[in-house]
């Protein structure tokens, strides 16, 4: 073979060589390209995708201004004063005012209707609810001017034991012999409630089921809550008051008024003394007090969530405890979610109760 025709082969097989280095360079391109379309995620090119959700907006600040606190009672009340305990701790807490402002009447309705259907729902009003303008409202009232859809049961705080006062000079040793006169004289008896679907009315009802005593012959007079409605009986103006200790105490240790027995399947811590109904053979007493905090449907989550978790922070503070206790009322915290559950299975047997007693209106 000549010289120039082996010079010829050569530079043909350069030529090769270069035209495949450059196809291989071309072909895992392609190859590169096509897998980062697959598996590599959209966020690369600045937009969200399933697989890797973009970072959720932080909460706003809150709160940053005054917030009211709505207790639907007079002052003075148990539910009164546990918003008032409460409203303390947070506004340190937080370092902004909460102000307890108390609008009464209809039992309960009142102020909720305010805090639930017409203030914004914003965060800024609060609603201290309790038993009375919840389930018992709910149950007692075939239209109820306020249901528990209306509202985030956010955390409950406290709960009572209820107690039956009479006056101090009443003639009964004890409250067996007063129900078996209750039984005997129906239309004798009279006994204070904020209203039909009171907290009072439910556990009059509830005693008088047990002790098989006509309900409908006993006369209720409406009160605007416990600071009304023990010096009534302690006046000789109703015969019965029916409401946590707490609320008793201060007209039980001037000697107003005593306490025949307490609900519940144990004795009060508070009143070591006095027998439960159950020791005196009435049994299946169940309605408890309780209080807690509520805000208006179409609140905002981060306001839920920073009252719930501040509530549960305040239960554990020895100082909060002890106001609780110096009111007579035990620190029974529950989150949203078992606030809830309850929530609805006391509606559901206070509504039979109230049915069975002719009390829905």
């Amino acid at each position: 073979m000549s010289r120039s025709h082996v010079k010829q082969e050569e530079s043909k097989l350069k030529g090769y060589k270069q035209w495949a280095t450059l196809m291989m360079s071309f072909l895992m391109a392609v190859s590169v390209s096509a897998c980062g379309a697959k598996d590599t995620p959209a966020t690369t090119q600045g937009a969200p995708t399933s697989a890797q959700p973009a970072p959720s907006e932080p909460a706003p600040e809150y709160p940053t201004k005054q917030i009211e606190y709505i207790v639907p009672y007079s002052a003075g009340g148990g539910v009164d004063l546990v918003a008032r305990a409460t409203a303390d701790y947070l506004s340190k807490e937080w370092g902004q005012p909460i102000v307890v402002v108390n609008k009464a009447g209809g039992g309960g309705a009142v102020g909720a209707e305010y805090a639930l259907k017409q203030a914004k729902p914003d965060g800024y009003t609060a609603l201290a609810v309790n038993v009375s303008n919840t389930t018992m409202l709910t149950a007692g009232m075939l239209n109820s001017p306020v249901k528990n859809e209306d509202q985030i049961y956010t955390s409950r705080i406290g709960k009572g034991t209820l107690a039956f006062a009479v006056k101090a000079d009443a003639p009964w040793k004890d409250f067996a012999e007063f129900s078996q006169w209750v039984k005997a004289h129906p239309e004798q008896l009279t006994w204070t409630s904020v209203g039909p679907a009171g907290f009072s009315a439910f556990g009059v009802a509830e005693w008088l089921d047990a002790i098989g005593a006509d309900f409908s012959k006993t006369r209720m007079i409406v009160t605007k809550g416990a600071s009304d409605s023990v010096p009534k009986v302690a006046g000789g103006h109703a015969v019965l008051a029916v409401h946590t200790i707490g609320e008793i105490m201060p007209m039980l240790q001037a000697g107003k008024v005593k306490i025949l027995a307490v609900s519940g399947q144990e004795r009060s811590p508070f009143l070591p003394d006095v027998p439960t109904a159950e020791e005196l053979g009435i049994k299946g007493l169940t309605v408890f007090w309780w209080t807690g905090v509520s805000f208006a449907k179409g609140t905002p989550d981060y306001v839920i969530a920073k009252w719930q978790e501040s509530i549960a922070k305040m239960e554990q503070d020895p100082a909060f405890v002890k106001k609780l206790t110096d009111i007579q009322v035990e620190n029974d915290y529950a989150n949203s979610t078992e606030f809830n559950q309850d929530v609805n299975r006391e509606t559901a047997y206070y509504t039979e109760l109230a049915t069975k007693k002719n009390m829905r209106k």
